[in-house]
C-alpha cells in the first residue's frame, strides 16, 4: 500500500473504505457479492442478528467515489431488507424494455442541462417578451 493509499484510507470515508470499516469488514463481514460497478456487499458473518436493531447488519463497499445512487435496484432492494436473497445468489434476467441502472449524473459532467441553460452549450433562444432591463429614470 501506498502512502498516500494509507492517508486517503486513514481520513477519508468518500473515496471508499477507512481503516476501521476494512478491520470491521475483515473481522465481523462476510462477503455476498460484487455488482457490475465493483462495489463490494458484506452482511454479518453467520448471518447473525444485530440485538439492537432487530436484524442482520448489511453494508457496502464502494468502487471509488461513496455514492448511494451507484447501488443497483436489486442490491439496493437487499441492502434496505426488503429482500432477503441478495442479486448474487439469484438468477434474475431483466426483460427486453428494462434499461441498466445509471447512478444519478447530477453535479458531474453528464448531469442534463435543459436548453437555455447558463451552464448548457450553445445561446439562450430569444422568447417572446423576453426580459428587458431596468434602468432608471
Amino acid at each position: 500500500m501506498k502512502l498516500s493509499d494509507f492517508i486517503t484510507e486513514t481520513f477519508t470515508w468518500w473515496k471508499g473504505q477507512t481503516m476501521g470499516t476494512r478491520f470491521h469488514t475483515w473481522r465481523y463481514g462476510e462477503f455476498v457479492g460484487e455488482d457490475e460497478f465493483g462495489n463490494r456487499y458484506y452482511r454479518t458473518k453467520g448471518r447473525k442478528i444485530d440485538p439492537t436493531l432487530g436484524f442482520e447488519r448489511r453494508w457496502v463497499i464502494f468502487n471509488g467515489y461513496a455514492e448511494a445512487s451507484a447501488i443497483p435496484p436489486g442490491w439496493h432492494a437487499w441492502m434496505h431488507q426488503r429482500s432477503d436473497v441478495p442479486p448474487s445468489e439469484e438468477t434474475y434476467v431483466p426483460r427486453e424494455w428494462q434499461k441498466p441502472h445509471r447512478p444519478n449524473p447530477t453535479g458531474t459532467a453528464n448531469a442534463y442541462h435543459p436548453p437555455g441553460s447558463t451552464l448548457g452549450f450553445g445561446h439562450r433562444p430569444a422568447v417572446t417578451g423576453d426580459y428587458k432591463a431596468w434602468t432608471p429614470e
